[in-house]
């Protein structure tokens, strides 16, 4: 009976990314410094969007699947006010480079998409995987000057750049 209950209780925390190695990262901690490839297959330097301003680096499950899809077209679309905060925007997800490049054309995207495909990018920001599949949770964060100073936990899909928009503003 302890045998059954264990290994229960253990393939339960495989289904739901319980026991990650990802420790969540919360606001006012120093924003990771990582690198990953993004959709034209560059590696791209967190740190250097850091540098440029306010960054949002937005994580999504999946390139091309609704929520998804209805996230980061929310963001297009506000896409110009949000710069003209001198905000960069990042999304991140463990689909590989063509993927995200495939997103990012057919939506037209005018921002850089992140192939976290090992899922490095993710546990640096301690962003937890889903159901136990090589995808991650929405979640997005704020950074500025080097600090997370916004954190959201599961991020709304076609209001995202209203949420954003209102940490933003809560910045000022």
């Amino acid at each position: 009976m302890f045998i059954r209950i264990a290994l229960v209780t253990i393939l339960t925390m495989g289904i739901f990314g319980f026991g990650s190695k990802a420790k969540a990262i919360e606001v006012g901690a120093e924003a990771p410094r990582v690198e990953g490839l993004d959709q034209d297959g560059a590696l791209f330097h967190f740190a250097d969007a850091y540098a440029k301003g306010v960054t949002l680096v937005f994580f999504y499950p999946k390139a091309d699947t609704p929520g998804c899809t209805a996230q980061a077209c929310s963001l297009r679309d506000a896409f110009e006010s949000l710069k003209a905060e001198n905000l960069q925007v990042v999304g991140v997800s463990r689909d590989n480079a063509d993927a995200q490049k495939k997103f990012q054309g057919k939506y037209h995207l005018p921002f850089p998409l992140v192939a976290d495909s090992d899922g490095k990018v993710a546990e640096a920001f301690g962003v937890p995987g889903i159901f136990g599949m090589p995808i991650t949770k929405r979640q997005s964060f704020l950074v500025k000057d080097g600090k997370v100073v916004w954190k959201a936990e599961s991020a709304e899909t076609a209001k995202h750049a209203v949420e954003v928009q209102a940490a933003l503003d809560a910045l000022k």
